[in-house]
């Protein structure tokens, strides 16, 4: 089925054709493992067991058991059902409730509530004689109504939430076994199984991918249900399964597989393969990465696949990674709860005046609690209800305006939070900008070409691979070739468009006819389309090869050695390739300028150019290579590999093997630029929300020019304002100085990278926060997604005000569920910030009316609704309390039956259903008179109300 896998393959999972052997520090913490007793059970029912393929032939055979099963962990081929029953069921539970813990939990969180719990009190007296005012169902009636409502709603979201979990628990796999293929449901798979997986089909389990019906052992996947990104992404087989001649062979192979610990990280793993030789104490052994995985509730995009399950239930990532954030209560909310609290007193204090004027005569005490249930319609049980209602009707406005489509509503609990928004806090890039990327400039040190002189690139490149033999004669360079020599213009055009082309990890895909790219970067989608539209195609990409065509029609063809994928932790992504007619081994790198300064061969240029480039809003990559001779990369393969198969520290000691042999002495080709276009609407957005009183900080993981140049160009930074930068402070006394200039002048744009932001946080962070919030604007640059959401905290903390935090992507996700609101935009990068915020919109021009129409409208119609239903309450208790004055201040009931009851719900709800669709000014208004908003911001009006009551 599989054919003998290329050099390409070997590499980009340097597997082990020869037998390894570890060292002892690797083999601690291989659990769970299994007791001589176990060992003998499994050999009687036919499965081979030996050593364990970690353990080293100096330890013995019998290892204790571990503490828990969360750990590392050896899985053989031919677990038995006993060891595998060890494992959590791979049961997917997101109730929150079952049959017996429903109503204990959901009245538990009921009387939490102040009003609730003061409402059961005053219903439960009347049970009590000498307490008894009216008919019990005067009282219990408004409870259970408030009761009903909430737990209904309660168990039709967990009702919902057990359908869904039905339905993925029992979704049908195909698993293979010794008597062939048979049909399980997804809860009865476990660690040890091999499922297979079609194409389109959801995986029910954390499993290392054997093999794929691709010969080159490739497979894609959609991870948009796991991580949010839409991208798809390559998976690579085990090579030692893929070359076996059918599925039906892996259950004839004595292996395990080695998986580190249960992790919520999603983008690292670290295993082993081993294959057990008889007659060998050692096995083989063959390293296994995150490219060597399918996650849970990942899709398979391409072919079929067999897996081995690792993980099961609560130990697979996606479950670990399943956060149910904290409910966001809003602060009108607060307001409310303390209101009633405060309602509660003047009710004690009213209740006890009237008792203190009537001399306290007789049993005043129980006179004292029987006002204090005649008086309990001062604080309005069905307020939350009410409020409750009017917030459904506000987030089923806002998803069905036509005027901002598409946006969701997913915490339907704070609509009104969004007509307090005194802060907001945006990412850059896909926030501010398109996050369409186009190549715009290339510079070369000597050579610059812009838009308008792209064609020259085309011709030089024409000429450069007019000639297959005489391209092979330009590529083919003496051993003794000096990097630093001057070469024509030619060449070093075509040297930096063939790096463009070869450095990256984007693979062309055919649907219907037509050719896509795929990629988890915009920007190497856009350089790919760029070397493409001067004449180098790329037109076949797996895990070995990469084939590129020219404008003659010539194809080049490339081994794959090596690949580095980019981190956000290295900031630059390599790639060794062979030139399959040269037999040229080349290492390609680009990344950012800020690290690939530092590896690259002296020039007196870059810094210059980078900052040019990024002063026209252009993000910079640096390019740069190093040819290799076989002897040199063979000397690589051998201590890389040995870094491979380590499971502790692997991804260090593979980074000190990179650095220290391929990252050294780097050749320069050059710098390209590259354009993200402001979204349409950008200007007049911002404008708009700072004449409404938002102060607007802008966070980005950009340099300080790109992000400057955003700023000036978004209006962001008003004319003539002054920008104050800060960047490379190195010390708390430099920090200092820092903080007297800006205090100087407080109505600058303050500038701040990311090393000078930290200097701040961790030696001067109240003072600087109480700086910063004075200021209009504050761009801070280089920002890590943890000193994103720890501005956004120390916002909230410090100001008491409220804070918006918008991003699209998912180094945003932490800053936006650490704000009051967050707000996501479903961009290129996927629908991560999306999911996790609490309103998802698709532009940043759709903030405005967000915020200035139905945000006012969300806050100012919910005040006035809590005034009228406590103002309602207040009318009837005041007419029982001179009632009661007249009559010797007696504590007998005014009103009683079913008449309090009608006052309540059915004669009043007029005003409620009005005041929820309420209008105190037009659309246009709103939106032309951005100072209305600002108006909101400075009192509250429930604060007011209380001081007028």
């Amino acid at each position: 089925m599989a054919r003998e896998p290329s050099i390409a393959l070997k590499a980009i999972m340097p597997f082990s054709e020869t037998r390894t052997k570890l060292r002892y520090s690797d083999t601690e913490d291989e659990t769970p493992l299994i007791e001589e007793a176990e060992r003998a059970e499994e050999s009687s029912s036919g499965g081979r067991r030996r050593r364990p393929a970690l353990t080293n032939a100096s330890t013995s055979t019998v290892r204790t058991r571990p503490r828990n099963t969360a750990k590392a962990r050896t899985i053989n081929f031919h677990t038995s059902d006993k060891i595998k029953d060890k494992y959590p069921p791979n049961v997917i539970r997101n109730q929150k409730y079952n049959l017996i813990t429903f109503f204990p939990l959901v009245l538990y969180e009921q009387f939490h509530v102040f009003i609730n719990l003061y409402f059961l009190v005053v219903a439960l007296s009347q049970f009590v004689p000498q307490l008894k005012i009216g008919y019990i169902i005067t009282y219990f009636g408004p409870l259970c109504f408030v009761l009903v409502v909430t737990i209904g709603k309660e168990a039709y979201d967990d009702w919902k939430r057990y359908k869904r979990d039905k339905e993925n628990n029992s979704q049908k796999y195909q698993i293979l076994t010794k008597n062939g293929y048979k049909y399980i449901p997804s809860s009865k798979i476990r660690v040890g199984d091999m499922i297979v997986i079609h194409k389109d089909c959801r995986v029910p389990a954390d499993v290392v991918l054997l093999r794929t019906t691709e010969t080159s052992g490739a497979c894609f996947i959609r991870t948009d249900q796991l991580d949010g990104e839409t991208d798809w992404k390559l998976r690579i087989a085990v090579p030692f399964c893929q070359k076996l001649p059918s599925d039906e062979s892996l259950l004839q192979i004595d292996a395990d597989v080695y998986a580190d610990s249960p992790s919520k990280d999603i983008h690292n793993f670290i295993g082993n393969f081993s294959k057990n030789i008889p007659g060998q104490v050692v096995p083989q052994v063959e390293p296994l990465n995150v490219e060597n995985t399918l996650w849970m509730n990942t899709v398979l995009a391409s072919g079929t696949a067999v897996g081995f399950v690792i993980y099961t239930g609560q130990e697979t990532r996606a479950v670990m990674n399943t956060s149910h954030p904290e409910t966001k209560i809003g602060l009108l909310d607060h307001e409310i709860n303390k209101l009633s609290k405060i309602l509660f007193i003047v009710t004690l204090l009213l209740s006890f005046v009237l008792i203190a004027l009537n001399g306290f005569r007789g049993l005043w005490y129980i006179y004292l609690l029987r006002f204090l249930i005649l008086f309990s319609s001062i604080i309005p049980i069905g307020l939350r209800v009410n409020l409750d209602m009017g917030k459904t009707v506000y987030g089923h406005q806002i998803m069905n305006d036509k005027e901002i489509p598409e946006t969701i509503v997913r915490t339907s609990t704070i609509p009104e939070e969004l007509g307090r928004i005194e802060y907001l806090l945006s990412d850059k890039t896909g926030t501010l900008t398109k996050n369409d990327m186009e190549l715009k400039k290339l510079h070369m040190g000597t050579m610059s070409y812009a838009t308008d002189t792209m064609d020259e690139i085309t011709a030089q490149l024409e000429i450069a691979f007019g000639k297959r033999q005489d391209d092979v004669h330009a590529r083919t360079m003496p051993r003794g070739w000096v990097a630093g020599k001057r070469r024509d213009i030619t060449s070093r055009i075509r040297d930096i468009v063939l790096a463009l082309a070869l450095c990256h990890n984007v693979t062309p895909v055919e649907e219907d006819g037509e050719v896509t790219y795929q990629a988890s970067s915009p920007d190497e989608v856009a350089i790919v389309k760029w070397t493409e539209s001067v004449g180098l195609t790329l037109v076949f990409r797996d895990i070995s090869e990469i084939h590129l065509r020219t404008r003659t029609g010539d194809i080049l063809e490339f081994s794959i050695l090596q690949l580095f994928p980019f981190t956000s932790e290295t900031k630059r992504m390599g790639i060794v390739v062979k030139d399959n007619l040269t037999e040229e081994i080349v290492f390609y790198e680009k990344g950012a300028d800020v690290v690939m300064s530092k590896i690259v061969q002296y020039n007196d240029w870059l810094d210059e150019e980078c900052g040019n480039m990024a002063r026209e809003g252009l993000r910079t990559l640096v390019v740069a290579r190093k040819r290799l001779s076989e002897e040199s990369y063979a000397e690589f393969e051998e201590r890389f590999h040995e870094a491979t198969i380590s499971v502790s520290d692997r991804k260090a000691q593979e980074q000190s093997v990179v650095g220290s042999i391929l990252e050294q002495d780097l050749e320069l080709l050059g710098l390209t630029g590259v354009e993200d276009k402001l979204q349409d609407g950008v200007k007049s957005t911002l404008e708009l929300l700072r004449n409404a009183g938002l102060r607007i900080w802008m966070l980005t993981g950009d340099k300080i020019e790109t992000a400057t140049c955003i700023a000036v160009s978004s209006k962001l930074v008003s004319r003539n304002q002054y920008i104050h930068t800060v960047q490379k402070l190195k010390s708390p006394e430099a920090a200092m100085d820092e903080m007297d200039v800006i205090q100087s002048n407080t109505d600058c744009c303050l500038v701040i990278d990311g090393e000078s932001l930290q200097l701040f946080l961790e030696h001067f962070k109240n003072d600087f926060i109480e700086l910063a919030v004075r200021l209009p604007v504050v761009v801070a640059c280089r920002c890590s997604p943890t000193q994103k959401a720890d501005i956004t905290r120390l916002i909230k903390t410090y100001t008491k005000k409220r804070v918006l935090c918008i991003g699209d992507g998912g180094n945003d996700v932490s800053m936006i569920q650490a704000a009051d609101v967050g707000v996501g935009i479903v961009g290129k990068e996927g629908k991560q910030a999306s999911l996790a915020a609490d309103f998802s919109i698709t532009q940043f021009g759709h903030l405005t009316r967000l915020l200035l129409w139905h945000g006012r409208n969300s806050y100012k119609r919910s005040a006035k609704l809590a005034q009228f239903v406590i103002h309602r309450g207040l009318i009837i208790s005041v007419i029982q309390a001179v009632f009661s004055s007249i009559f010797y201040f007696a504590p007998i009931a005014l009103y009683q039956g079913l008449l309090m009851v009608g006052y309540s719900t059915v004669y009043t709800m007029a005003p409620v259903f009005s005041l929820v669709l309420d209008k105190d000014v037009s659309e246009d208004i709103a939106m032309m008179y951005p100072e209305l908003y600002k108006e909101l911001t400075k009192a509250s009006r429930l604060e007011e109300y209380l001081l007028i009551m």
